[in-house]
């Protein structure tokens, strides 16, 4: 059982599919952050001479976002299969978004046109004539056919009474369980930069907020927001204890990591972080918890509209606004003041990145007249 669970590669897949889907979230969130910022409103659809330009781009960014179920079942199918499995993956990702099942039944309809599609390739004989049509039309037809029909008929009525469930559970949760459930989410959505739980966590939020529980995907991304600004402020807190916390370079690191977190890239502080992993993650992690706790009581478990953008996904939490900021705050002041009180004071030569020991060796020098040449 383990060596077919080991072979399924189910985490492997997942995560292939979440790193094609990321660009699309990044890009479709700022789209309709910008376009929420200025008032504009998602339409149902775009009719000529009745939008303006802020309508326009909420509703191509929202368009976009209501695609994530397709994308993800794409992204794993195409994993599993290759491009055999794209056909079948967005067909059955499409199916998925039309019965509701939503981003969990992306993902297991993924799983099932991938595998559906690798089993005709591998299993489907056809004549020697017709083996130029296996991965442009067979398999193709074959596998969006029976992976559509079983997300439809069978998969998609289970998934979309689970996710009703979820929801209904999740909107009906007290105050402490608001806090518990955001300070979880604040401290897996950092303990890796950006990593695999980073992204497991990622995929569960964005499963909430198809359901309309913008809470959880906020308090992550906000997380990430706020982190990178953290380090930044330790290295002023560290300044006015008299201590040195971060060599030159982790200074010009500092320097575009910082703005990278305003709008919401974390991975700019990985290089600080790994230089002092375990310092940096109690650090990250503490103000993830407080950030999440803060957002997710004060907000009664709701938030931003949008799924990324760092600072721009403030305009769309309404008049909540402020708590996202609040919240950031709280990760910010948490995180730099932790940082900078646990971190190490580092030596002068520490802090030019030069060792004790290499400090003292001089490089020793080749005499080439001592060379000779035997003919």
């Amino acid at each position: 059982m383990k060596d077919f669970w080991k072979k399924a590669n189910f985490k492997g897949h997942l995560l292939t599919a979440i790193s094609y889907m990321i660009p699309i979230v990044c890009g479709a969130g700022f789209i309709i952050a910008i376009g929420m910022a200025f008032g504009g409103k998602s339409q149902d659809a775009l009719v000529m001479g009745k939008f303006d330009f802020f309508q326009a781009m909420a509703t191509l960014g929202g368009k976009a976002l209501g695609l994530l179920p397709v994308i993800i079942s794409t992204g794993i199918a195409f994993s599993i299969a290759g491009k055999p499995g794209i056909a079948p993956g967005f067909v059955t990702g499409l199916a998925a978004v039309s019965i509701s099942a939503g981003f969990i039944g992306g993902i297991i309809g993924g799983y099932i046109a991938g595998w559906l599609a690798f089993a005709v390739l591998k299993y489907v004989k056809v004549p020697s004539w017709a083996k130029g049509l296996m991965p442009t039309l067979i398999v193709p037809f074959i596998a969006s056919l029976l992976s559509g029909l079983l997300m439809v008929y069978v998969i998609g009525t289970p998934v979309a009474w689970f996710t009703d469930w979820l929801t209904r559970v999740l909107t009906g949760l007290n105050g402490a369980s608001n806090l518990l459930l955001g300070a979880v989410i604040g401290v897996l959505s950092i303990v890796d930069f950006g990593g695999p739980i980073n992204k497991t966590v990622f995929a569960f939020a964005l499963t909430l907020q198809a359901q309309g529980i913008n809470g959880p995907v906020t308090a992550l991304q906000l997380t990430n927001t706020a982190t990178p600004i953290g380090f930044g402020l330790a290295y002023l807190i560290a300044k006015l204890l008299r201590k040195n916390i971060y060599t030159q370079d982790e200074v010009e690191t500092l320097k575009s990591a910082v703005p990278m977190g305003v709008v919401n890239i974390v991975e700019g502080s990985i290089p600080i972080v790994m230089n002092d992993i375990v310092r940096g993650i109690v650090a990250a992690g503490l103000g993830g918890m407080c950030e999440g706790a803060v957002l997710m009581t004060m907000t009664n478990g709701q938030g931003a509209t949008v799924p990324f953008g760092g600072v721009l996904m403030l305009p769309t939490m309404g008049h909540n606004w402020w708590v996202g900021l609040l919240a950031i705050a709280v990760n910010v002041l948490v995180t730099g003041i932790v940082y900078a009180l646990i971190k190490k004071n580092l030596t002068a030569e520490e802090v030019a990145g030069v060792s004790t020991a290499s400090a003292s060796q001089e490089e020793e020098e080749l005499d080439l007249d001592d060379i000779q040449i035997s003919e």
